[in-house]
């Protein structure tokens, strides 16, 4: 029997279990492939204001393959093992290890490098739609063309061909390591039996609970107030860090385990054919896969949390930049507002100006503030703008009555203020005391005016009698100057006066709505195009390594799935324990990773945006829904060793 058809013949009898491995080759491949592609795109150094979208793609590409490797890697030792009785019989028939370990080398080029050639086409394929999708997100009005870049060719080529040689030095380090006994009693050794729970695997469990609560409530009061210091703020993201990490280690390795068999002793020991295939066969296996469960969820959760976070920054950009700038456009000096509106009448575009004269004062917001948290007199001392109700639409006070208004969700979530209490205004004849009748989100000076602590809106007369009394020296070195806005009368106009605001080269302060949602949305959109295909290639390489491991579970269990039949189970009692099975395994580390990334970014969503639920669910939806296609591979898999363990 010569050694090409021992090639030959193993391709044709593994690759029906390899198919999956195969995809993700091909999938890995073009993604990367693509990648590299756009990076030496003319166009992508067009995209992204200042920042180089070139650049920005180089730098997730090596991101990509870290990912990649890790993923070939640890799934060639997967099938290296399941093959190891294979290996240890063609030692037996007189092989030896050099033309085993040749074997596998032609078999893995053959396969890799066929994989990989499907995979640049692929990639080439796609790559002009992968373009055309980035254009679409950064709203770029430029057609995509399809362009073959020799230098994305030769890094693919080497980069798959270093993975392909480590894959190789795998493989030689196993064969040369392995005896002819210990080969064929790898895959009994594989999994960690565990035949009765322990008092230490019980407090390890209660432990997992509680360092993942633990880790839970402490992000919900990272920004509360309780860390005040910058110091304080960093260890407690790495305390967060540390126990969300370990707890999930901790859950897997023992939590599961005790949940599941707190399950079975209260049904005293009679479980259905469902709970059997199903309760029973996770706790006994999933302790020993506890690391890379740990590992899968937390890269999901991290992935699933910087998705939805570049998602919630660009799904409110338009908001965001209202916030920031409540006019179409505004000036802080009236010799820029002149030149510009002047460039507008040129062009025949009308428009509506607007001037608001705020004045810099200090306020004692003692009594609207928590002043367990802000114990220091002088952080209880805002420094921040105050104009009159005049300039507010709809706002009508009594002399003694003071609003806050653009007090944005960021600044609800870091400075709590009370709605009502009494306030204490500076001037040079001593403190004028107005009562708080309510807070808003409502913006009407830009941020540049607010300094991050809100405007302070005053009844007409008690501002004329605050423009007398002032202190001239906050005044000066502030360098608060009047507002200027500008709306236009038909939007549809928008992008033409944008465009005489950038030729005018605008000095800051200087403010444009449209210019900043563009900035917010061109950054924030490649930034979610970049992760998002991070991510996703995370979710399929994991699915994959999930889907192995269940494989590799299903040969194991073949006999025990014979006995079954042979009592008089069918098919379908069997299929439904496995279906049962199937939503555990894959559910738990996906329910895991969305419950991290829920309170990752809930601590912290309201610095990207305005909106959280509706971006977050959208991002979990679609994950969940990809995530599901292994699981529900998986139960096809278990139905065909079912069908043929009879």
């Amino acid at each position: 029997m010569s050694l090409n058809y021992i090639i030959l013949r193993n391709l044709k009898k593994n690759i029906k279990n390899y198919y999956l491995y195969v995809f993700a080759l091909i999938f890995s491949v073009a993604l990367y492939f693509s990648f590299v592609t756009l990076q030496f795109d003319p166009a992508m150094d067009e995209v992204a204001g200042s920042v180089k979208g070139g650049a920005a793609i180089g730098t997730s590409s090596i991101l990509l393959v870290a990912i990649v490797a890790i993923f070939l890697l640890y799934a060639n030792t997967i099938f290296i093992k399941r093959r190891s009785r294979e290996i240890g019989l063609f030692q037996l028939i007189g092989l030896t290890k050099g033309k085993i370990f040749r074997l596998l080398s032609a078999e893995n080029l053959i396969l890799y490098f066929g994989s990989m050639a499907l995979g640049i086409g692929a990639g080439f394929a796609v790559s002009r739609l992968i373009l055309m999708i980035l254009f679409k997100i950064l709203q770029v009005e430029e057609m995509a063309k399809l362009r073959f870049s020799t230098d994305a060719l030769v890094r693919t080529v080497v980069v798959f061909a270093a993975i392909y040689v480590l894959i190789m030095l795998m493989n030689y380090t196993f064969i040369k390591g392995q005896s002819i006994l210990s080969l064929f009693k790898v895959n009994s050794t594989a999994q960690e039996r565990i035949k009765k729970m322990s008092v230490w695997e019980i407090i390890l469990g209660l432990l997992g609970l509680g360092f993942v609560g633990a880790g839970y409530y402490t992000s919900t009061q990272l920004f509360s107030g309780k860390f005040t210091a910058m110091n304080e703020l960093m260890i407690a993201m790495v305390l967060i860090l540390g126990l969300v990490i370990v707890g999930t280690y901790l859950f897997y390795k023992g939590s599961v385990s005790f949940v599941f068999n707190a399950v079975r002793k209260s049904k005293k020991g009679y479980l259905s054919i469902n709970e059997v295939l199903s309760l029973s066969s996770i706790m006994f296996r999933m302790k020993s896969n506890a690391l890379l469960l740990t590992i899968i969820t937390t890269v999901s959760a991290l992935a699933i949390g910087l998705l939805s976070l570049s998602y919630i920054s660009y799904y409110s950009a338009e908001a965001t930049a209202k916030e920031s700038s409540p006019n179409d456009f505004g000036y802080a000096e009236l010799e820029a507002k002149e030149k510009f509106v002047q460039a507008l009448d040129a062009k025949g575009i009308r428009y509506k100006e607007i001037k608001i004269q705020p004045v810099k004062m200090e306020v004692d917001a003692a009594q609207i503030m928590d002043t367990a948290i802000f114990k220091d007199p002088e952080d209880q001392l805002l420094s921040t703008s105050v104009i009159s109700e005049r300039d507010v639409e709809g706002m009508d006070l009594k002399p003694g009555e003071t609003r806050i208004i653009g007090y944005s969700s960021a600044l609800k979530n870091f400075v709590s203020l009370k709605e009502t209490g009494e306030l204490g205004f500076k001037t040079t004849e001593g403190v004028t005391k107005l009562q708080l009748t309510g807070v808003s989100d409502e913006s009407v000076l830009p941020y540049y005016y607010s300094g991050g602590a809100g405007i302070f809106v005053v009844d007409d007369t008690v501002f004329q009698e605050f423009l007398q009394l002032i202190d001239p020296a906050l005044q000066k070195s502030e360098k608060l100057a009047a507002y200027y806005g500008i709306d236009l009368a038909d939007r549809s106009q928008i992008q033409e006066a944008n465009q005489i605001y950038n030729d005018n080269e605008p000095r800051s302060p200087s403010f444009s709505q449209y210019q900043y949602e563009l900035n917010q949305r061109n950054n924030m959109g490649l930034i979610m195009f970049i992760v998002g295909f991070l991510g996703l290639t995370f979710l399929i390489t994991s699915g994959c390594i999930l889907y192995f491991k269940q494989m590799d579970e299903g040969e194991e269990e073949k006999a025990g799935y014979t006995i079954l039949r042979k009592l008089g189970f069918t098919q379908g009692d069997l299929l439904r324990g496995i279906q049962f099975k199937q939503l555990f395994n894959f559910g738990i580390p996906l329910v895991v990773g969305l419950c991290h990334s829920y309170f990752a970014v809930k601590s912290g969503w309201f610095f990207f945006g305005t909106e959280m639920l509706t971006p977050m669910i959208i991002v979990m939806l679609l994950y969940t829904v990809l995530y599901s296609i292994f699981g529900f591979l998986s139960v096809l898999y278990y139905k065909r060793v079912i069908r043929e363990s009879l």
